[in-house]
């Protein structure tokens, strides 16, 4: 199953850091969030990666393409006169990765609709490119394929609202709305599957993938939550990239379930 990443927005709340390289590629560890996000999910097993970009997208796309030279020992031999490279104890993911440009500003269900090439007529999952979690992919998946429904995302609960979930007793998401600022309820974290239903809710690049297509979906009964009770993190801000790094310092970052 693939695995798309939105990674197209500017990430202008954290300027400091994304005026010069896309959000998902800040640095986190030594790694930007965005290798973190990957390797969460080649943890359970999916490493065919679809990424949706934009701002700044040659960035993305030079950074796995010198990869293989950013993990290994390399020796760079110039007494012939022409360069040679030695590459000693590589290490290298077992990834296959498709870096898509969708467009500067292309709304995040425009940027869905323009890799429908690449995902084809198969279910996928779906997430955000500036957020950690321990969430367990397996279950999550198991679990949209039991109820039988179009979509499934991830809920958490979070005093900072991102978009506000009321949930009903059976897991259905009875309506997906705005953020207000006294709502204390849970949240779209992502890590969302999706069947490939999910293109014709999309009109083109102006449309939002969390207003109409998933509030249609929601409407129509379409859209479940899969409660996850433990670590989620966005990195919004310059504060949110500090608190994932002292996690990563203290050598307790939840989200990181791989050996290095």
């Amino acid at each position: 199953m693939k695995v798309v990443l939105l990674v197209g927005g500017k990430g202008t709340r954290i300027s400091e850091e994304s005026q010069y390289k896309p959000k998902p590629m800040v640095e986190i560890g030594g790694n930007p969030i965005l290798w973190h996000i990957m390797k969460e999910y080649s943890y359970y097993g999916f490493n065919d990666f679809i990424i949706c970009a934009g701002y700044k997208q040659h960035m993305i796309k030079e950074w796995f393409s010198n990869y293989f030279l950013y993990h290994s020992d390399v020796t760079f031999d110039y007494t012939s006169g022409q360069k040679t490279v030695t590459v000693h104890d590589h290490h290298c993911e077992p990834w296959k990765v498709t870096v898509v440009d969708t467009g500067l500003e292309t709304m995040t269900g425009g940027r869905v609709k323009r890799i429908q090439p690449y995902v084809g007529d198969e279910p996928f999952m779906l997430t955000y490119g500036d957020g950690v979690c321990d969430v367990d992919i397996a279950k999550l998946l198991q679990f949209h394929k039991e109820h039988g429904k179009k979509a499934t995302l991830t809920a958490v609960m979070q005093e900072q609202q991102k978009g506000v979930l009321n949930i009903g007793g059976d897991n259905a998401v009875k309506s997906f709305r705005e953020k207000n600022i006294s709502d204390g309820a849970p949240i779209n974290a992502g890590y969302m599957v999706l069947e490939p239903d999910i293109f014709d809710y999309i009109d083109g690049d102006e449309t939002i993938l969390e207003r109409e297509p998933l509030e249609r979906l929601a409407a129509e009964g379409e859209l479940m939550s899969y409660m996850h009770k433990g670590f989620w993190q966005c990195m919004d801000n310059k504060r949110e990239m500090d608190m994932l790094e002292q996690y990563l310092r203290a050598g307790n970052a939840p989200w990181k379930k791989w050996e290095d």
